[in-house]
C-alpha cells in the first residue's frame, strides 16, 4: 500500500467530515433504515464527525473544511470535474449566458485613470452621450482617478443589477468642466463571435471565441451578413476556443449537413447513449467550409471539427486540438456554489473519442501541451504518432484518428519567425499596446472618419506610423539596435496597425489587418481559392 503523504491528511480529514455530514442528513431522511445498515454503509464517518464536534481541541469551521475538501474529492476523478464557489458563479454564468448587467463601455486602465476605449452602440452609456476617450473621474461621488484602484474594482463599481442607476463624472478633452451623467444599468451582450468579415468576393471568416447560449444566433447573424456580401466559402476560426455549450456547437454543425447525418453522440456509465443528428434546416449546405484549429481548441470546438471531418463535409487546417472529450453536468449546492461533474464521454460520428489520456497525476495532463511543444509537434506533423487501434475511416474512405484531439487534414506549423528579442520586448513591456492607445487617444477625432480596416491600414502606411513607433520604442527602452529588429519589422508593424484599428473599430478593425501575418488563415484562404 502506498504511504499517504502528510500534506494530504487535512484534506482526507475534511472529506471524512463532509461525508459524515451527508450521512447525518441521510439518517434523518431515511429513518426506516436501521443503525446497523447505516453503519455498514459508512456509519463510522458519522461517529467521527460526532467526535470532532464534541472532543476536538479547537472550534472547527464546517464551511471552510467543505471549501477545501470538495475540490480535493473532485481532484480524484478526472481533470474536468470541478467545484465552482458561489462567489465565482456570477462571472461564470455571465460568460455562458452571453450577457452581463452594467453600463456598456470598455475601458483602458493602463495609467491611474480609466479611459473609455469603446461604447457599445445602443447601450446605456451610448444613450446618455458617453464617448470613446472620456476619462472616468468619479463613480457615485467616489474619486477613482489617480487612486490606483484595481481595474476589477472599477468594473465592480460600474456593474450592477439591471434598472439601477450609477452616477459617473467624466473628463472630456476640450471640455473645461466634468460631465456628470446618470446611467441606468442594463443587460450588456458578451459576444462570442469576435468578427465576421469577407477576405475577398467569395471567402468569409467567422471567428468564435467560445460557445455560449448566444453563439448560434451570433453565428447565423454573421452568415446572413456575409451572404449579402457574396459569401460562398466560409472559414470558421476556432483557434483558442476552449469550448462551452455542446448544443451551440451541434446547432452550428447542423447548418452544413444534409438531414439525418450524425453530429455527435455521448455515453457514460449512468448516461445512456444519446445521438444527435442533423436536421433539414441547414443555412450553409452548399457552402465550402474550412475549420481552423490549434492546440487550445477544445471540447465544443472539437465537436464541430470532428463532425465536419467525419462527415467528409469540409477541411480542418491548423494543429492538433487539445483533446477534451468529456461531458459535464452542473449540480447546484445550497449556498449557490455548483459542482460540474463529468457524466459521459462524447464521440465523433465515426466513433472516435477525442479525450486525451489522463491518470492520477493531473500535472501530466496539464503539462501535455508543453510536452507536445518539446517533442516537436508544433513544428512537424511527422512527430505525431497514432496507434493503429485509434484509426477510423470516414464514409469517403479518409483515415482519421482518435485518442487525443482532432488531427487536422492540413497541418500548419507554429510560425515563430518574427518572435525575436525586439518583438518580445515591445510586447512584454506594453510598448506596442501603449503606443497604439496613446496615438488613438491623441488623434481620435481624425481617425474616427475611417469606417473600415482597409482605410485605416492605408492611412497608417501613408504616414509611416511604424517609423514614429520605432522612435517611441527607443525612448521607452527598446532601441532599433535590439536583436531581431529587421526580422520582426513586418510583424510589429502589422500588429501596431491592427491595435490602432481595434481602438477605433474594435475587432472589425483588428482581425482584417492581422490577416496579413496570420500564416494559418493565409493557408486556409489559398486552399479555398484553389
Amino acid at each position: 500500500m502506498k504511504k499517504i503523504n502528510k500534506i494530504y491528511l487535512p484534506l482526507i480529514f475534511a472529506i471524512i467530515l463532509i461525508v459524515g455530514v451527508l450521512l447525518g442528513r441521510s439518517l434523518n431522511r431515511y429513518p426506516h433504515q436501521t443503525y446497523t445498515q447505516m453503519y455498514q454503509s459508512g456509519g463510522k464517518l458519522g461517529r467521527i464527525i460526532d467526535y470532532i464536534e464534541t472532543r476536538y481541541v479547537d472550534t472547527v469551521s464546517r464551511s471552510n473544511l467543505e471549501e477545501s475538501a470538495i475540490p480535493a474529492m473532485l481532484e480524484e476523478l478526472d481533470p474536468h470535474s470541478i467545484y465552482i464557489p458561489a462567489k465565482e458563479m456570477k462571472t461564470v454564468n455571465e460568460d455562458m449566458r452571453g450577457n452581463f448587467e452594467g453600463i456598456g463601455v470598455v475601458f483602458n486602465h493602463q495609467t491611474d485613470t480609466a479611459i473609455i476605449i469603446s461604447v457599445i452602440t445602443g447601450g446605456p452609456s451610448d444613450k446618455v452621450g458617453v464617448l470613446p476617450g472620456d476619462r472616468i473621474i468619479m463613480v457615485d461621488d467616489s474619486l477613482i482617478a489617480g487612486q490606483n484602484i484595481p481595474s476589477n474594482d472599477v468594473v465592480g463599481m460600474l456593474k450592477g443589477e439591471k434598472g439601477t442607476m450609477v452616477k459617473v463624472s467624466l473628463e472630456r478633452k476640450n471640455v473645461p468642466d466634468l460631465i456628470d451623467v446618470e446611467i441606468m444599468r442594463d443587460e450588456i451582450p458578451l459576444y462570442s463571435v469576435d468578427v465576421s468579415y469577407m477576405v475577398d468576393n467569395e471567402i468569409g471568416v467567422i471567428k468564435i471565441n467560445r460557445f455560449s447560449e448566444t453563439t448560434f444566433d451570433e453565428f447565423l447573424d454573421g452568415v446572413k451578413k456575409l451572404k449579402k456580401e457574396g459569401l460562398k466559402k466560409l472559414i470558421i476560426d476556432l483557434r483558442g476556443n476552449t469550448g462551452g455549450y455542446m448544443v451551440a456547437a451541434t446547432n452550428i454543425v447542423d447548418q452544413f449537413l444534409d438531414a439525418g447525418k450524425m453530429i455527435v453522440y455521448t455515453q457514460g456509465k449512468a448516461s445512456p447513449k444519446q445521438e444527435i443528428y442533423s436536421t433539414s434546416r441547414g443555412e450553409c449546405k452548399d457552402m465550402e467550409v474550412v475549420v481552423l484549429l490549434d492546440e487550445f481548441s477544445a471540447s465544443a470546438s472539437e465537436i464541430v471539427a470532428g463532425a465536419i471531418q467525419d462527415n467528409d463535409r469540409g477541411t480542418i487546417i491548423g494543429r492538433r486540438s487539445f483533446g477534451k472529450g468529456l461531458v459535464q453536468e452542473q449540480y447546484p449546492l445550497s449556498d449557490g456554489s455548483v459542482i460540474r461533474l463529468t457524466i459521459a464521454r462524447y464521440y465523433t460520428p465515426t466513433g472516435r473519442s477525442i479525450q486525451k489520456p489522463y491518470g492520477e497525476d493531473k500535472d501530466d495532463y496539464y503539462n501535455d501541451l508543453l510536452e507536445r511543444y518539446e517533442h516537436g509537434e508544433f513544428s512537424d506533423a511527422d512527430s505525431i504518432q497514432f496507434a493503429d487501434s485509434l484509426k477510423y475511416t470516414t464514409p469517403e474512405g479518409n483515415i482519421v484518428y482518435g485518442g487525443g484531439g482532432i488531427m487536422p487534414d492540413v497541418f500548419v506549423p507554429l510560425d515563430t519567425t518574427g518572435f525575436t528579442k525586439y518583438y518580445v520586448e515591445t510586447v512584454r513591456r506594453g510598448i506596442l499596446y501603449n503606443f497604439a492607445f496613446e496615438y488613438v487617444d491623441n488623434n481620435r477625432e481624425y481617425l474616427s472618419q475611417f469606417k473600415d480596416a482597409k482605410s485605416i491600414n492605408d492611412y497608417l502606411d501613408s504616414i509611416n506610423i511604424f517609423d514614429t513607433f520605432v522612435i517611441y520604442a527607443e525612448e521607452n527602452g527598446v532601441p532599433k539596435s535590439t536583436k531581431g529588429f529587421d526580422r520582426s519589422k513586418e510583424i510589429v508593424k502589422t500588429r501596431l496597425k491592427a491595435n490602432i484599428a481595434r481602438n477605433i473599430l474594435d475587432n472589425d478593425g483588428y482581425y482584417p489587418i492581422l490577416e496579413k501575418i496570420d500564416k494559418t488563415l493565409g493557408i486556409a484562404i489559398d486552399y479555398l481559392k484553389e
